[in-house]
Parts: C-alpha cells; structure tokens; sequence
C-alpha cells in the first residue's frame, strides 16, 4: 500500500473540488494535449474516445472530481479503481508510463487554472496523484501475474489468427480467434474482453476492446462486433476494417482477457441479463455459460433491438435456451418493420424500461447485468435503484468511458 496522504493535503485537495466542477473539463483536455506530444504515449490510448468521439476527457475529468470529493474516504472508489486496472491491463499500461502522466496533469492543472494553482496545490496533486497511481500500479501487477499463470494465459500482445466469421445481423459479425502459436487459451471469466491492436496505413495504432461473446473454453475466443456508421460522424475505424478486410487466415494482436464486469457463477440465485443492441456481446457469453455448467439457476435474456434486420444471435439464444423452463428469453424490438412478427420475431414492442424488469422478473432476489447505449444504462440502472433494488445487485458494462455513469454504484 502506498504512503497515506497526509491531513494537510486531503485539505488542499477537498478546496480544489470548486475549481475541478468550473475547469476540470478543460484540465483534462489540456492533459491529454500534452500527454499526447508524445507519439509513444499516445499510442497506448484509444484514440476512438478522443478524436472519434472525444469521451474521455469527460470520463477523466469526472473521476478527478470524484477523487478530489471521497479524497477523505478512498473506500468507495474501490470499483472504480479496479475498472481503471483492468482496462490498463488490457491496453497494456507499464509503471514507466505513470510518470508521463503525472507530468501532463501537473502541467494541464497549471496551465488552465494559472496563478491559482499555487505551488502548494500542486505539490499536493502531486502528491495525491502518486498516492492513486501507486494503487493502480499494484493491482495491474497482480492481474498481469495472474494472467501469465494460469493456464494459456500470457503478458502483452499475442498473435491470433482468425478461423472463421458468421454475420450475425446486417450489422454485426462474429469472428472466432485461436492462437497463432497453436497454443490454449486462458479460460476468461464470462462478462470479460479482449484487447486488440491494429496498425493501419494513415491511421497508425488503432487500439480497442470487444467483449468475448462464447463462453469459457481452452481453444478459442469469439467476439462479435458492430460495423459501427453514423451519419454526420466518422466511422468506427477498426469494426469497419474487421468487416471489410478480417477474414480467415487475418493475424491480429490480442491481449489477455480483462474486465470487472463478470458473472458471479458462485451465486446461483436467479440472475437477469439485460441488453440493448450489440451489448448483447458479454450476455451470451453469461447464457452459454448458465446453460453449459448450471443449467437449473432461474435466467432471464432480456434483449432490445431496432428491429429484426440488426437484431443479432437470436437464434443462438433460442437454441441454449430450447428445453430449458429455467432459461426465459424475452426480446424486445424499437421499431419493427413489416417483415416482424409480433410473438415470432419478437415479444413486444418499445424499449425496455424498469418497470417491466420489475414486474416480470424476481426483482427481490436477482443480480440484475445490464450492458448497452449510454441513455439505456441510465434509465435502467437509476429506474431499479428507485424500485428499491440494492446497488450490489445492480452490475453494469456498457463500451466507452464510464463518464455519466461513473458515480452510480458497480
């Protein structure tokens, strides 16, 4: 454990918390402009939440305000923490990174805020920085050491090969993985994903995460990704490219799984799992695994779709949960079109709500894992918080930086 900080600097960084909720936007911004000077630092990011969409300076600034806010009560960060660790495992983040960090933050602090941050606010978000980043930096080395441990596991970035790709909708593809060694694979834990690096020409280093949508094997990964296209704004980069030029036979760069957001497969109360559009990815990796090794554990799949044309692996969900009376599939399409059959294709029309989990699912006992859109994790998440389901029970995953969303109970 690192050094406590002292009283004198919890009381620096509390005084700070006005300014963060004035500047801490642009703080953050500014740190990323000069971390990014550096093309070898930059690199180790996802430049989809800065460029493409520009999320993380907001997920950042949101967490250095909570930090500044429970600077006196670290406890209740502790999700937060361990999300941050697991997705610098999966990008890869080293100790000799941390410091490049702490120099574009201290520079950003001074540069936003000028004369206000005094040398006595800065030796304190010094100080405090390197409190919190020698956390992080303890729990990564465990989750690396764990994965070069166990069975098939390994550190950095391992080359697999794609063996095969199977659309799944108009929009989304599946592509299954094996390594390129001929080697096993480390058994993840349902919910989990993968890292993924790709160097395109013009684009440099692309960098991603996509969820593993099989359940746990020794042979092979699945994941199932969205051609993401938006009109008005730029393309995903590395799903458009899977689509159109991953193929059998494509090498990708992968590294081990990582992820909080896990089934808890000690528990066998029943459990709901809940998506919107691609955020089904984690869920059927929960289903095949429910239906593979504790078939009798009361399930609900509860997925939303625009429509049948993008709706994915319904079919796999009908077929594990086919015989099975413990395993209830309800789906839900936003706007069906013509060639959807109410009672067929899907169960109802409209979204998804609180209302309707807690009416029909056993919502005094369940685990409820929810993955999807922003503004569907939002309204879920505080709609079964206000129905009185308690927070622990509440378990949430949705790709992108935790910014909205960051404060609301794991």
């Amino acid at each position: 454990m690192p050094t406590p900080l002292t009283p004198a600097t919890i009381a620096l960084i509390k005084a700070t918390v006005p300014a963060l909720e004035a500047h801490g936007l642009a703080i953050t911004r500014r740190m990323y402009e000069r971390l990014f000077e550096n093309p070898d630092i930059r690199d180790l990011f996802n430049q989809s939440h800065h460029g493409e969409t520009g999320s993380q300076p907001k997920a950042l600034a949101q967490a250095v305000l909570a930090y500044a806010r429970h600077i006196d009560n670290l406890g209740v960060l502790g999700g937060a923490v361990e999300r941050i660790a697991q997705k610098h495992v999966a990008l890869n983040i080293l100790p000799e990174h941390y410091p490049f960090v702490a120099d574009a933050l201290l520079g950003a602090i001074g540069d936003v805020l000028g004369e206000a941050a005094t040398p006595e606010i800065r030796a304190a978000w010094g100080e405090a920085y390197w409190f919190l980043a020698e956390l992080l930096i303890g729990r990564e080395a465990g989750i690396y050491r764990e994965q070069a441990s166990r069975p098939g596991g390994w550190n950095g970035w391992r080359d697999f090969v794609v063996e095969s790709v199977t659309p799944e909708s108009e929009t989304i593809r599946s592509f299954v993985l094996v390594p390129a060694d001929g080697g096993p694979v480390l058994r993840h834990e349902p919910g989990q994903y993968l890292g993924f690096l790709v160097t395109r020409p013009g684009q440099g280093v692309l960098k991603r995460n996509y969820s593993i949508s099989c359940a746990p094997n020794d042979r092979a990964y699945r994941i199932t990704v969205k051609r993401e296209e938006r009109a008005g704004e730029p393309a995903g980069l590395v799903s458009t490219w899977l689509h159109d030029h991953a193929g059998p036979g494509t090498l990708l760069k992968v590294s081990a799984p990582a992820g909080e957001f896990v089934l808890d497969r000690a528990d066998e109360t029943p459990v709901v799992l809940v998506s919107g559009g691609v955020g089904l990815t984690p869920m059927v990796s929960m289903l095949e695994t429910i239906a593979a090794t504790t078939p009798a554990r009361p399930t609900w799949f509860v997925h939303g779709a625009l429509n049948g044309r993008v709706h994915a692996m319904r079919d796999h969900a009908r077929s594990l949960a086919a015989g099975r009376d413990t395993i209830r599939l309800k789906t839900f399409y936003a706007e069906p079109e013509a060639q959807d059959r109410l009672g067929d294709h899907y169960d109802a029309q409209g979204l998804i709500t609180a209302d309707w989990l807690v009416a029909h699912t056993p919502h005094a006992a369940a685990t409820y894992y929810l993955c999807g859109p922003k503004p569907f994790l939002a309204s879920l998440v505080q709609g079964l918080q206000r129905h009185g389901v308690p927070h622990d029970r509440v378990r949430f995953e949705f790709f992108g930086p935790a910014d909205d969303l960051l404060d609301a109970p794991r």
